[in-house]
């Protein structure tokens, strides 16, 4: 029997953390009075590659390379699970094919019973995708180039109760096998430092150091927006989104072991006008082996000539699983000296006290760059919207956190703040930009009272843009009650390619009841703002039917004591 220890890595919660962000922005939670004695027992989903290759086994001695199939669980749950929880591994398949040994997370132990099964246990499982444990595989001595097998894995759990749960896990099967083809791309030496407009051969190169042959091999190229192959070729198939265009390229043929390959002719790169920081991922897999795309974009066919590759160097074998997956793809970051201009955008409205109306305010791109924080994934910039004297912001878009009037972290999360930072997206296109609205109540009708609409780096430390050689346009203005429009706005556009929502191409300028930020009722820049339920006019025909009825009255009275 041999006991594994958990390895001082952290274990991956992907999912664990998500929940946990998403639990925090939500704020507190109310309890329903009607809830339920006890909660439905959790279904765990047990996970991890299908199928994994190993190097076959080294006869001549040395230490043996070895392949890594993570175990994954899924809790489908909000929050984690706490008891004692068993994965079974049956390993009966892969004697005399593997030899397996374990990496375990944090907190779970596991434990080889011979050759034909090993246990794991543990005592928690976070939200979502856990990855449990490691399994280090290796080819067994004496095993056969094709040999192949699987292992079974199996479990069961007991709540803080140590009752065990109905159906707690979902059981997964993976097979081993051993030898394969090891697809390999080579990294491109470009100019990472290109100027608009700038194009650029890729000679995509790539090497089967496996042992067995690739039957056929997918080709997948993606590229940002800044980005361009206008090269459309005939058996490739492109999807295009906000950010990316991919295209995966089917190629025929056996790619034999031990053979360098090339394309019959270099794509060309180029760096567009809007082109400003930029990635291009070329990667290559065995044909069959490429998992669909999560898309939801609709692909369309290329109609230029047969995207082809040509050896350079041959050698024979046969085909099989990629020995090592993490060399079949490269990448390349691009910085293009450009610039793009955020201009900022308020608005204006008049009404008594009492009336609430709704401010449109935000930003637009007006290019040429798109702007795009693709590899970090943060904000690439933040609305900062401080609220004119004498009004109160009754509802604030989604996602748009108050702070103090000096933009310091407030506590209170309930009551109107201030002030209110509205981040961006990870990418705004050239054309697009962030459309926001804000209910505002009027509490004292002050002549000219103005607040201020600034797009700004996305965090407060973070005031600039280094992108945007126009910093004078960055600022606006939200007037209640004043004689003139909202400040230094800039003129409406027509709406850009890509269809509705932030960074997506429409302008501030759409129709009313649409927004990109899922908030309600975004509509033009520096026009008046909307009072919701007219209270401004209905609160002025009230004045005027209560004058209207008080001189009545007053004009019988005097006419009684005349006649008196």
């Amino acid at each position: 029997m041999t006991r594994f220890s958990p390895r001082t890595a952290p274990l991956r919660r992907a999912g664990g953390l998500a929940a946990t962000a998403l639990l925090l922005a939500a704020g507190p939670l109310t309890v329903a009075a009607a809830a339920p004695a006890r909660a439905a027992d959790p279904v765990f989903t047990l996970g991890g590659p299908a199928e994994t290759a190993l190097h076959p086994y080294a006869e001549g001695g040395g230490a043996p390379k070895r392949s890594t199939a993570g175990t994954t669980v899924t809790n489908p749950a909000d929050e984690g699970y706490e008891g004692e929880f068993t994965l079974t591994f049956d390993l009966t398949g892969v004697a005399g094919v593997a030899d397996v040994a374990f990496d375990p997370g944090p907190g779970v132990e596991c434990e080889t019973k011979g050759t034909r099964s090993a246990v794991c246990t543990g005592d928690t499982l976070a939200p979502g995708l856990s990855t449990v444990t490691g399994l280090l595989l290796g080819a067994a001595k004496g095993s056969e180039q094709g040999a192949a097998g699987t292992i079974r894995v199996t479990g069961e759990a007991r709540s803080a109760t140590s009752t065990p749960l109905a159906a707690p896990f979902t059981p997964f099967t993976t097979r081993v096998t051993v030898g394969g083809p090891d697809l390999v791309m080579r990294k491109l030496p470009f100019d990472h430092e290109p100027t608009p407009g700038q194009k650029q051969q890729a000679p995509i190169t790539f090497a089967n150091r496996g042992s067995r042959d690739a039957d056929g091999v997918v080709l997948t190229l993606r590229y940002s927006r800044g980005l361009d192959i206008p090269q459309r070729y005939s058996n490739c198939a492109y999807t295009t989104d906000e950010t990316w265009t991919t295209a995966r390229c089917s190629v025929d043929g056996a790619f034999e072991a031990g053979a360098t390959y090339t394309l019959a002719a270099p794509l060309t790169l180029e760096a567009t006008t809007r082109a400003y920081r930029d990635l291009f991922v070329y990667g290559i897999q065995e044909a069959g082996t490429v998992p669909r795309a999560a898309s939801t974009a609709r692909s369309e066919r290329g109609s230029g000539t047969v995207l082809r590759a040509v050896p350079l160097t041959k050698a024979p074998a046969a085909r099989g699983v990629d020995l090592e997956p993490g060399d079949n793809e490269q990448e390349a970051e691009f910085r293009t000296a450009n610039t793009a201009d955020f201009m900022a955008y308020g608005d204006e409205a008049s009404g008594a006290a009492g009336a609430t109306v709704t401010a449109r305010l935000g930003f637009h791109n007006d290019g040429p760059a798109w702007i795009g924080r693709i590899r970090s994934g943060g904000s690439v910039a933040a609305v900062d919207f401080t609220v004119p004297q004498g009004a109160t912001v009754t509802s604030a878009p989604k996602g748009c956190r108050g702070v103090t009037a000096e933009g310091a972290y407030r506590e209170d999360r309930k009551t109107p703040a201030p002030r209110y930072l509205c981040p961006a997206p990870t990418a705004v296109r050239d054309g697009g930009g962030l459309d926001l609205s804000f209910g505002l109540r009027i509490d004292k009708a002050l002549i000219g009272a103005a607040g201020r609409v600034t797009v700004r780096g996305p965090g407060l430390q973070e005031a600039g843009l280094p992108f945007d050689p126009r910093p004078g346009n960055n600022t606006a203005r939200v007037v209640l009650n004043g004689q003139s429009g909202g400040g230094p706005s800039p003129s409406p556009a027509p709406p850009a390619e890509g269809g509705p929502g932030a960074g997506s191409g429409r302008t501030p300028s759409a129709a009313p009841g649409t927004s990109g930020t899922g908030a309600p009722g975004t509509t033009g820049r520096g026009g008046s703002l909307a009072s919701t339920g007219s209270p401004a006019a209905m609160t002025a025909s009230v004045t005027a039917i209560t004058a209207l009825t008080t001189g009545l009255a007053l004009f019988a009275a005097a006419r009684r004591r005349r006649k008196a």
